[in-house]
């Protein structure tokens, strides 16, 4: 079944009624809100609760952590992209993102998990809102520190784990983390030292987090100093903490403060410049944002994995080359506190922001080389990284985002975050004076998100002024980009030979620039779909030879796929169905490796078109069934483009009259009912 339910990262202890009561409330309402202090573990609960046997739907549990979100301006394509779905948001549309979004999950039947809404509880009430009258099978799970206030809300209170008796739950939970840490501590079994547990549990109220924190004490600790020192710290402590903060609230910050007092000097400092990060990151970015003064690069992993042993950091993915880490959002939140205090909250994010800018940079340098898939799940990996350095600098320093959003234009582009990238692209283009190499490569990334929106004049309208920019500059390859976006705003709503004059051979010797630039390999694409769309098939084939064989030659992938695309088309142009079937089937392998959903969705009509000349009338329905149900993920079914739309249609006429109608509509909504995950 379709979904993204993220692993369970530390064992589940209890919440038995708690499980068993959301069961029945998932069953039979529709809007379900954990509420909560922070630690008192309403997302595990959530997790638990998702997964649990019976909870699966048709399309899919999905897991939306807002955590890392800051702009409420991008809740709808964060969630629209967790559920695989690239919304458009052009404005020949006439829709809204919101409405795209209600429009796809119309007929959906599917659970939602939105994990940390508290600082997006307005944002996250007016969506959820349109969703659920839009979408009649649609249940949504909330967690936060307040409810939505939404009508038709259920609000459940995550309350604090039972500290009663010698089986409570909390007692449970500390002694499992204990066990972690210190082996040794299996004595708690002893009814004097397990009676003195059950009161380090009811000091602590049984807040899950807190209790984590002092289990993994133990290391160090003797049960009894615990005991001891945690006496004194919470009265020395709480009688610093706000008076008017919830009481479980001020436990929680005690605790956690207690945890602070006992760490290093220097892991205290690694935890505060740590909480730069959002969601995620990696021992390289650790040691060169959060090293400096005291803190030197060599020791940052040794004090990273002592915050691992004490429970401040989590590993989000085991050890080893791609391991990776976390801090829960409360404890993030202290950190961030005290990096205030120290007065380097600047400063850190400066190092964050432009060590991910340098990422950026170092994938677009690679991007049309071997390592390019490599490069999608990374930049992947580090999307609420590389969102959070952008939003400050565009605070801070406009010219460097400008820089890192142009830097970003495949990622926009390639990897479906076309709507994400035109709103980074135009808010830093407004900030910095139209002059120079990045405004010129920000401008061809614009042009790039608003081609596959299917925003043809505005894609050609930024072609133009990229044809100005790089005459500026003298920039040949910046001539070669600016005429693939002419030509393509031309050849998608018709006009092959324009298309072909502006990025044809011709074209491009006139040109100049590299010949293995992504400028000059783009041209040859759309020269070569130019060419099949006029009928001229054997110049076509050698045109997308010719790409294919540069692409090979280069290791890249995306381009290659598209080359083996048009080799499809020319050879089902030629009568050549088998060679096409061949050609296209190479295609689509491609493009799953990088997750290109406007790529299969085009390549599944070709394959459908190719199969149903081939006879295979049953097997083309399915595949234009399940095209469709891609094209929905896109937006606007075959871009509006009359040769795409063309192709398709080709495919149902000889499939229906292979097996009939009633065979075809069967075969059809089979391929559609398929998961697209």
């Amino acid at each position: 079944m379709p979904g993204n339910l993220p692993p369970e990262t530390a064992s589940f202890v209890g919440r038995e009624a708690e499980l068993d009561r959301l069961d029945g409330l998932l069953d039979q309402r529709r809007l379900i809100t954990l509420t909560g202090v922070g630690g008192v573990g309403k997302s595990r609960l959530a997790l638990r609760a998702a997964a649990r046997p019976g909870r699966a739907r048709p399309d899919g549990v999905w897991w939306v952590e807002l955590s890392p979100l800051r702009d409420p301006g991008l809740l709808t394509t964060t969630l629209a992209h967790t559920l695989g779905l690239s919304i458009a948001g052009a404005p020949h549309a006439g829709q809204t993102l919101d409405e795209e979004l209600c429009a796809w999950m119309a007929d959906k039947t599917l659970l939602i998990v939105l994990d940390t809404c508290e600082h997006l509880v307005t944002p996250v009430r007016h969506l959820v809102g349109e969703l659920l009258q839009s979408a009649p099978g649609l249940t949504v799970l909330v967690t936060s520190r307040e409810r939505l206030g939404s009508p038709g809300e259920t609000v459940v209170e995550v309350r604090p784990l039972p500290c009663d008796g010698p089986d409570s739950d909390a007692l449970a939970l500390f002694r499992s983390r204990a066990l972690a840490a210190a082996p040794q501590t299996a004595a708690l079994t002893d009814p004097v030292r397990a009676a003195l547990a059950a009161e380090v549990c009811r000091r602590l109220d049984g807040i899950p987090l807190a209790l984590e924190l002092a289990g993994a004490r133990l290391r160090l600790w003797t049960l009894e100093r615990m005991a001891q020192m945690l006496g004194a710290r919470f009265e020395v402590l709480s009688d610093t903490t706000r008076t008017t903060a919830p009481a479980r609230h001020r436990t929680l910050r005690t605790a956690i403060g207690w945890s602070h007092e006992l760490c290093e000097p220097l892991e205290r400092l690694l935890w505060a410049r740590l909480s730069v990060f959002a969601g995620d990151f990696d021992v390289a970015a650790a040691r060169t944002v959060c090293a400096g003064g005291p803190l030197p690069a060599a020791r940052v992993e040794r004090l990273l994995e002592g915050l691992v042993a004490k429970s401040v950091v989590r590993r989000s993915r085991e050890r080893g080359a791609g391991a990776r880490y976390r801090m829960l959002d409360t404890i993030r939140e202290f950190g961030h506190d005290w990096l205030a205090e120290l007065g380097e909250v600047r400063a850190v994010a400066d190092r964050h922001a432009h060590w991910y800018a340098a990422l950026a940079r170092a994938a677009e340098e690679g991007w049309m080389g071997p390592g390019q898939v490599d490069w999608y799940r990374r930049m992947s990996t580090e999307h609420a990284q590389l969102r959070t350095a952008l939003e400050h600098l565009l605070g801070t320093d406009p010219g460097a985002a400008l820089e890192m959003a142009g830097d970003l234009w495949f990622f926009w582009f390639s990897c479906g975050h076309l709507q994400e990238g035109r709103g980074f692209l135009e808010r830093a283009l407004a900030q910095v004076r139209p002059t120079g190499a990045a405004h010129a490569q920000a401008l061809w990334a614009l042009g790039l998100t608003m081609l596959l929106q299917g925003d043809m004049g505005a894609a050609g309208l930024a072609g133009t002024a990229c044809v100005r920019a790089a005459e500026a500059i003298g920039d040949p390859e910046g001539r070669l980009r600016a005429a693939y976006l002419r030509s393509v705003s031309l050849l998608m709503p018709g006009d092959p030979v324009r298309a072909l004059a502006l990025a044809g051979p011709r074209a491009r010797v006139g040109h100049g620039g590299p010949g293995n630039g992504a400028g000059r390999l783009l041209c040859q694409l759309v020269s070569a779909y130019a060419l099949c769309d006029l009928g001229r098939f054997e110049e076509a084939a050698e045109e997308a030879w010719g790409l294919r064989e540069a692409c090979v030659e280069l290791g890249e992938r995306w381009l290659r796929a598209y080359a083996d695309y048009v080799l499809a088309f020319a050879a089902l142009g030629l009568g050549r169905h088998g060679e096409a079937a061949r050609h296209v089937r190479a295609m689509l392998s491609g493009k799953r490796l990088l997750n290109d959903r406007f790529g299969i969705a085009i390549g599944l009509d070709m394959l459908a078109a190719a199969v149903a000349a081939l006879g295979d009338g049953e097997l083309a329905a399915r595949l234009l069934g399940t095209g469709h149900a891609w094209w929905r993920t896109v937006g606007r079914p075959q871009m509006g483009s009359p040769s795409l739309t063309a192709l398709r249609d080709q495919g149902e006429r000889q499939a229906r009259a292979a097996i009939g109608d009633a065979a075809y509509e069967t075969a059809f909504q089979g391929g559609a009912a398929a998961s697209t995950g």
